[in-house]
């Protein structure tokens, strides 16, 4: 196979080192099922379904086939005061697998983007109820919700903070989760519940009656896979419907079957005001988001509007693009057809079972994992960083895609790999992580 040389002087990539990256190129040239190949034809495997995208694995027919009909029929339609009937059939097919009293839905391309729509109908709702003196939102330390204004100024990882903090909003954080005792824990650890009271005490400094939302993820995704611990959510629940803050689930990573569950509300036994998603949304297809909300949120909005003009004064280019749409409405057909939510609970104990075997190897610091999702805390390098890096990059070179944070992998394979993908898979960080000349 040959292949025509790349010049990547123009291309500024995303979240990368660049320069370390021009020196030593790792490039995907092709996809199946839970498998890359470099231009080169070397195999590896995909530990990480792309960014949390592929859940269904890669180079899926039945959507490649839905994009085409849909490019044929109607490629574009714009839907400020227009629409297109997929969309429609797509927020009816979401509204099924939500959370019940969770069905109504506005689209955006990106997770980043959906977040910054939520935050924006909090801010709607709010002042349609009368209350618009609520502006201020409450996230988590080591939260990350996107990279847009409003996910900027949300996030609670330093680093993507750092260069931005004078463009932020007004968002104050609770702490994280984590702590030492719960190393190598399996799901949910049994202390920790009491952290959730952070939000109680920012209601205490600022007045509850000016927080308008607090976002969590429920499993804190990017960091490493931090679960919650049990009653966490719950206690959120509780404080939030005393203050009268919306609770906001950011489910742009544990949506569609990553926990078991179609969401992680579900999982968890929690409902909150709003979810955004995103990623296997589509299967990682075409990008597109979602925000979903309470009925209640979305016709209080409109009804608080009377004058012949639009009710949310927000969207996209690409809200609900008739070709995104198909192509989500492809990936959820697969995901009920194969039973993937299913599957993805059932493989689970395996999954975890592969993961917390490391726990003794030199590079392991930390293992933590819930339903197809699990984080591996690397132990600490000359820098912070520098390891994880170290240890993405070797494990490319093996035959491993896993994405790395920080120090922290995180390890999320599709949940249509087969236990032999799941075996080969740990087998290779079992290789890379047993170095002890890292």
């Amino acid at each position: 196979m040959t292949h025509m040389p790349i010049t990547m002087d123009n291309h500024w990539l995303p979240f990368t080192n660049n320069r370390l990256f021009h020196q030593e190129p790792q490039i995907f040239a092709r996809a199946k099922g839970v498998r890359y190949w470099t231009p080169e034809g070397q195999e590896i495997l995909d530990g990480s379904s792309g960014l949390f995208c592929s859940a269904a694995g890669h180079g899926r027919p039945e959507i490649a086939e839905a994009v085409h009909k849909q490019l044929m029929e109607l490629d574009y339609t714009p839907h400020f005061q227009r629409a297109a009937p997929v969309s429609f059939e797509l927020a009816r097919r979401l509204a099924e697998i939500l959370p019940e009293g969770i069905d109504r839905l506005f689209f955006g391309s990106s997770g980043s983007e959906a977040v910054d729509s939520a935050m924006k109908i909090c801010l709607a709702y709010h002042r349609a109820r009368g209350e618009a003196q609520r502006t201020r939102f409450v996230s988590r330390s080591w939260g990350y919700h996107g990279v847009n204004l409003g996910g900027t100024s949300l996030a609670g990882m330093v680093g993507n903070r750092r260069d931005f903090s004078g463009v932020t909003c007004d968002v104050v954080h609770m702490r994280h989760t984590w702590n030492e005792e719960q190393r190598f824990t399996r799901s949910q650890p049994e202390d920790g519940a009491h952290l959730a009271d952070d939000l109680e005490d920012m209601c205490k400094t600022y007045g509850g009656e000016t927080i308008a939302a607090v976002f969590v993820e429920p499993i804190a995704g990017s960091i490493g896979t931090i679960v919650p611990p049990k009653g966490y959510l719950q206690r959120l629940r509780q404080i939030a419907d005393k203050y009268g803050i919306l609770l906001v689930f950011d489910e742009v990573i544990t949506g569609f079957g990553r926990t078991g569950s179609a969401f992680a509300s579900q999982e968890f036994g929690v409902t909150p005001d709003v979810i955004t998603m995103a990623k296997a949304l589509t299967n990682g297809t075409i990008p597109m988001s979602a925000v979903a909300v309470k009925t209640e949120i979305q016709k209080t909005v409109i009804a608080s509007v009377t004058a012949d003009r639009p009710e949310l004064m927000h969207g996209y280019t690409y809200s609900a693009h008739p070709v995104a749409c198909a192509a989500a409405l492809a990936a959820l057909d697969i995901y009920r057809d194969e039973k993937l939510f299913e599957r993805g609970k059932s493989l689970s104990d395996t999954f975890l079972d592969g993961v917390f075997g490391l726990r003794n190897l030199p590079q392991v610091y930390d293992l933590r994992g819930h339903g197809m999702m699990a984080g591996i805390q690397l132990t600490p390098g000359k820098a912070p960083g520098e390891k994880g890096s170290i240890v993405q990059r070797l494990l490319f070179k093996d035959g491993l895609h896993v994405k790395a944070t920080g120090d922290a992998l995180i390890f999320a394979p599709a949940l249509v790999s087969e236990e032999s993908d799941l075996e080969q898979m740990v087998d290779s960080l079992r290789r890379v992580l047993g170095r002890s000349d890292l």
